[in-house]
C-alpha cells in the first residue's frame, strides 16, 4: 500500500473502543467519514481485489467495471502529491481519475461515499496582497477565532492582542488597570474579586483570553465581510453559510484589511485565513450574494456568476430571495 494512503488510513480510521464484535460494518470512526471510508475500501481492494458489495446500488456499470475504477483510484491516490485529505480533494481526485467513465457512475460513487457533487467542487485561489490595496484604512492580525462566536455567514467576532503596536497605545487606562488587578487576584486565588473586575474589561470592548496557559488582554472587533451578503440564519441556506464560515475560521488566526465602518459599528473588511480569501470561498460555494450596491469588484461578480451557472448552494433554488430584500420585508412587517 502506498505511504500516502497508509498514512491517511492510519490517521482517519481508528478502531473503536466499544469491543462490540457484533456491530455492523467496519469498526472505524473519523471526522471525515467519506474520506476514511474510501481509504478503507482502497486498502481492502489492494489486498483482496474486492469492491464494496453495496456499491452496485448506486452505480450503473458492472462489477467488472467497478474493479477497474478502484484500480485506477488506488494508483491515482498513491501518485497524488500531496495526498488528498479533505472531502473536496477526494471528490476532485475521483472526478479527474474517472473523467472518461459514465457520469452516472462518477456521481453514484461520490454519493456512495457522501462526497461533494462535481459541480460544487470549486477551485480556491491562494495568496494575500503583498501591498495594502487602495482604500485600506488599517490592517490587523487576530488571535485564534472561536467558531462559536461566528454570528452568521458574513460576520465575525475577532480579538486582537493589545501587545500589537497599533493597539497598545489605545488601551484605556482603567481597562489596563482592571486587567492587572484581575490577574493579581487570580494569582492569589481570589476568584470572587477577579469576577468583579471582569465586567469592566468586557463592557469596554476587551477580553482576557487564555492561550496556551498565557493570559492575553485583547480588544474585540466585529467584522462585516466586505462585498458579500450571505443569507440570514432564518433564510434557506443561512445555516449552511454560517457553518461554512465557522469551518473556515475556527481556531485560526486571520489577516483583516479594514476599509471602514458600517452603521452598526462593524469593521467592513477583506479577510484572509491561511492565504485563502474568505469572500471568494463563500461566493464560489454559492453561500453568499455579491453585494454589488456596496462593492463593484469584477472578481466578486464573476465568482457569483459561476456559482449561479453551476447551481451551487443557494443557486439550486429556482428563485432565491435576496438577503437585503428579506431584511427590508422584516423591518416593514411584510
Amino acid at each position: 500500500m502506498g505511504n500516502a494512503l497508509r498514512f491517511l488510513y492510519g490517521k482517519c480510521c481508528k478502531p473503536t473502543t466499544t469491543g462490540d464484535s457484533d456491530s455492523v460494518g467496519p469498526p472505524y470512526t473519523t471526522t471525515a467519514p467519506g474520506v476514511s471510508a474510501l481509504a478503507h475500501d482502497l486498502f481492502n481492494f489492494e489486498i483482496t481485489s474486492q469492491v464494496p458489495e453495496d456499491l452496485s446500488q448506486h452505480v450503473v456499470s458492472s462489477r467488472k467495471a467497478q474493479v477497474k475504477w478502484y484500480a485506477k483510484l488506488l494508483q491515482a491516490w498513491k501518485e497524488a502529491k500531496p495526498p488528498p485529505k479533505t472531502p473536496e480533494q477526494v471528490a476532485r481526485l475521483i472526478v479527474q481519475t474517472l473523467s472518461k467513465h459514465q457520469k452516472a457512475d462518477v456521481e453514484g460513487l461520490l454519493e456512495f461515499y457522501g462526497l461533494p457533487h462535481p459541480s460544487i467542487v470549486v477551485e480556491i485561489s491562494t495568496g494575500v496582497p503583498t501591498r495594502l490595496p487602495e482604500g485600506v484604512e488599517f490592517e490587523m492580525n487576530t488571535l485564534p477565532v472561536d467558531g462559536n462566536t461566528v454570528p452568521d455567514g458574513d460576520g465575525l467576532n475577532v480579538y486582537v492582542n493589545t501587545a500589537d503596536p497599533r493597539e497598545s497605545s489605545n488601551v484605556p487606562r482603567d481597562v489596563l488597570m482592571a486587567a492587572i488587578r484581575r490577574s493579581k487576584a487570580r494569582e492569589k486565588k481570589n476568584y470572587a474579586r477577579a469576577d468583579e473586575l471582569r465586567p469592566k474589561i468586557i463592557d469596554a470592548g476587551y477580553q482576557v483570553i487564555n492561550i496556551q496557559h498565557e493570559e492575553i488582554l485583547a480588544r474585540k472587533y466585529r467584522i462585516r465581510l466586505r462585498g458579500i451578503d450571505a443569507p440570514e440564519n432564518a433564510m434557506p441556506y443561512g445555516k449552511e453559510a454560517k457553518q461554512e464560515l465557522v469551518k473556515l475560521v475556527n481556531g485560526k488566526c486571520l489577516r483583516v484589511l479594514v476599509y471602514g465602518e458600517d452603521r452598526y459599528g462593524r469593521c467592513v473588511a477583506d479577510v484572509y485565513c491561511n492565504d485563502i480569501f474568505l469572500q471568494e470561498v463563500m461566493l464560489k460555494k454559492g453561500l453568499a450574494w455579491h453585494y454589488a450596491a456596496y462593492d463593484q469588484r469584477v472578481e466578486l461578480a464573476t465568482w457569483e456568476k459561476k456559482a449561479r451557472e453551476k447551481r451551487v448552494g443557494l443557486w439550486a433554488q429556482s428563485n432565491p430571495e435576496k438577503p437585503w430584500e428579506w431584511r427590508k420585508d422584516k423591518r416593514e412587517g411584510r
